[in-house]
Parts: structure tokens; sequence; C-alpha cells
């Protein structure tokens, strides 16, 4: 019988003893290793992570790391757990695996019409999903027709402080109004507690107070998305002599040379070219954007919550847009498969507004929802982390999706800030070589000059 859930495959052999450890060496003399020898003792280690992590202390729990695996959840799941950027991930691709027969999942309905009626649109979702990618259609396009209850598989490993956070956030957070994340919530719970069972004294206590979902008390505005792709919402004003001051600080100028330095815009210039070109460019973390992405699919915010060194706001699931949806070039070129992909978004708007009329909430309505329905997104990116994402994203080798709206966020920063945004481009152009190997385009040169005059 298969499994479904997630499960603990893997703790540090040594991981409450250190997080121990780390609570006693602030606090008692000896070296590191002196009392990481002191701290073998399971029962006084328990007692002493919960009166740490009781008085507030949580870093201590750091030091302890897990590694799960989720096995045959929802794709609900995986959206929610990418979203705790302290955690690593890595998930089954949808551009290049089959996804025909993953199976998916079935939500509890109040009655068995309700669920006939559900499970033969998914049915027909799967045969759209197979009859597109037999016609021809690249499977990253012919995923956009998948519902949002079909089994996903990954890996995640996190540390204890932010098990704590996702545990949370399932049991008692916005997690935990979705009966299958709520229960996989408990599961972890109970898993993780047999293997550390300090990290866990206060837990219920504190999970009550839990509140990430805050309500504001205004009315929603239903205005429809912006037909732009990216809109700039704020950035660093003066951005780029921020960052050529920074950089000479971090070098060691004075305040008086570093800005005597940079009246000079050759100097900035050349200051921005060195940094960007170096291994350790820590001053382009002082030029920050906050960004707005319309109408991104919900396939394409995995690719763009895999950069984890930015603040991205992702609206709930259950807010897209179930009347907008991504179209791919390669079906829109096809009449047949145009047909069974606009037949597939309408299966499913219609399956959501029956339900819906039927009083059925979120726990059921978030999976009916395909992957390439429509959400605006917000993010806040500091420049260095721009640099990672316009080279990975700007690539050709990058998905159409976020490559358009990587291509269109690098056009509008180059207009604001051109001295710095103007090194900045997919790796061929920002390092003068392609590091994709025998996955090359091979149009290195071509792309190069389409950047050049961006």
């Amino acid at each position: 019988m298969n499994k479904y859930g997630a499960f603990v495959i893997g703790c540090s052999n040594v991981g409450q003893e250190v997080c121990a450890a780390s609570g006693r060496i602030s606090t008692q003399s000896g070296t590191a290793l002196e009392i990481f020898e002191r701290s073998h003792d399971e029962e006084k280690n328990t007692k002493l992570i919960g009166k740490v992590t009781k008085s507030g202390h949580t870093s201590t729990i750091e030091h302890i790391f897990f590694n799960l695996a989720f096995e045959n959840v929802s794709v609900v799941v995986e959206q929610f757990m990418i979203e705790f950027r302290l955690a690593s991930f890595t998930v089954k691709s949808r551009r290049y695996v089959d996804f025909s027969d993953c199976g998916y999942l079935v939500p509890e309905f109040k009655c068995d019409e309700d669920k006939a009626r559900y499970t033969a649109v998914a049915d027909r979702l799967f045969a759209a999903y197979s009859s597109l990618t037999e016609m021809g259609i690249p499977k990253e396009d012919a995923r956009f027709v998948l519902p949002y209850c079909f089994y996903s598989n990954f890996f995640c490993s996190l540390g204890g402080r932010e098990l704590i956070n996702v545990l949370n956030a399932m049991i008692y957070g916005r997690g935990s109004k979705i009966k299958e994340i709520y229960e996989i919530g408990l599961s972890l719970l109970e898993q993780c507690r047999e293997i550390a069972p300090g990290l866990f004294i206060d837990f219920e206590l504190k999970g009550q107070k839990y509140n990430d979902e805050p309500d504001y008390g205004f009315s929603y505005d239903e205005e429809k998305s912006s037909q732009e792709l990216c809109e700039i919402l704020a950035y660093t004003p003066d951005g780029e002599s921020n960052v050529a001051l920074s950089a000479l600080f971090e070098a060691g100028y004075s305040p008086a040379a570093a800005n005597r330095i940079i009246e000079n815009k050759e100097n900035v210039k050349t200051i921005l070219k060195k940094l960007t070109a170096s291994s350790r460019p820590r001053a382009l973390e002082s030029y920050t954007c906050t960004a707005k992405f319309n109408k991104v699919s919900l396939a394409c915010l995995t690719h763009f919550a895999r950069h984890r060194m930015q603040s991205i706001c992702i609206p709930n699931l259950i807010r897209a847009d179930r009347a907008s949806y991504v179209i791919p070039d390669t079906v829109k070129a096809d009449s047949e498969a145009l047909a069974i992909y606009k037949e597939a978004f309408s299966d499913m708007l219609s399956l959501y507004s029956e339900l819906k009329s039927k009083g059925y909430e979120d726990n059921v309505l978030i999976y009916c929802v395909l992957s390439g329905n429509t959400l605006d997104i917000v993010t806040t990116m500091n420049a260095r982390e721009m640099l990672l994402f316009f080279r990975l994203r700007c690539c050709t080798r990058a998905q159409w999706e976020i490559q358009a709206f990587a291509n269109d966020f690098l056009k509008k920063l180059r207009k604001i800030s051109p001295d710095l945004f103007s090194l900045y481009g997919p790796s061929c152009y920002v390092h003068g070589a392609c590091p994709e190997g025998k996955m090359t385009c091979g149009r290195a040169a071509e792309i190069k000059e389409i950047f050049s005059n961006m």
C-alpha cells in the first residue's frame, strides 16, 4: 500500500546534544568540545532545551537538522511548504517528468454525488494532460491543465527552529484550514517529538497564540490585474551611489574619501563593474527593490519561490483567479490542442462555481484550481539576489514564463539604474561564458548582443 504524508527520514545524530550544549556554552566555563562532552545526558538535555526555548532563546535549536520526505501529498502542500524560505527543497520537476499517472487527492465531500462530480472532472483533466503531451505539447506546457489536487513528492531539510515555525503554521496557522495540511502537521509533530522531545515542551501553549494571517478589516477590491508583467513599486533612492559607498566603506575608505570618490560618476561605474564580477558582492545588498508580478501562474510560483534570499508575498491559493490562465505559444499554435486546453479551464471553473454555490469552503475549493491559473505576487529583493535571479531566469534554459517576467523586470530596472543593471542578465552575458555545458543553447554571442542593447 502506498504511503501518504510527510516522514522524518533523517535527523542530526547528535541533534539534542548540540542544542543542549549551545544552551550551556553562554553561561558555563570550558571550551566548546568540553561542554559538548558534558551534554550526553538525554533527560537533562531535554529539560534544558525546554527551559531555554521557553525563555525565547530559540536560536539554540537551529543546531538540530531534520530531513523530511513528502510522499504523495497534494501540490497544495508543496506550495505551502516552499514558502518557508529557511528550508531546503528538491521537488520532482513538472517540466521533465510525466505526471499522467501521478494520482490525486480527493477531499471530503458532503455527498457521493459531489465526490463523483469532482473525480470526473479530475479524470478529464489528467486525460487532457495526456492528450496534449501525446500531441507533442511539451510537458512544461501541458502541466498547466493539471489540477492542484495532483500528488507531489519532494524532499525538505530544515533546522529545528524553522521546523517549529512550519508545525505552528500547519496546526495553528493558515495551514490548519486545510485538513490535509493539518493532519500532516500532527503526524510530523508526533514523529519529531519522539526524536527530540525537548524542542516541543512548550509547543502547544505557544502555538495557540500563533497568528500568521492577520485580519486587516478592509474590504477587498475586485479590480483585475494590470496588463503589465512587472511593476516596480519601490526601490532604494540613488541606489547606485549607495552600493558604491557601501563597497568603499567595506574596503576601508573613510566617509570623506568615499564621498569624494563617488562624485565622479565614472568612478561609480568602475566600482559597480568590479563589484558585480567579484565572488563576494555584499555591497549590492544595500540596494533593494520591491516589484509586483501580475498574472503569475501557480506553476510559475515555484520558480519564483526557489530564490530563498528574498521577501516574497504570495496570496492564499484560494484567491487564484479561476477565470485567468496562461496559454503557452505551443498550445496557441495548434487549434486542436487549444480547444482541449481551454475546455480544461472551463471545466474546472464550472466545478469550482458549483461547489462554492453549495457552501463548500477552502478545505475543498483550494483543490479546484489548475496549475495555469494565476495570482499576483510581490517580492522584495536586494541587488545581490537579483544578480543571481537574472543570471538564471533570463537564460534561454529558464521556463518561458518566468523568463518573460525576468526580462521585463530587468528592462524596467535598467531605466531606473542603468549603470548597475546594464551589467545584469543571463550568465553568458554577465560572466562571458555559458555554464550549461551540453545543455547550452549555443547562442551566447546572440544573447550577449540582445542584452547589450536591451
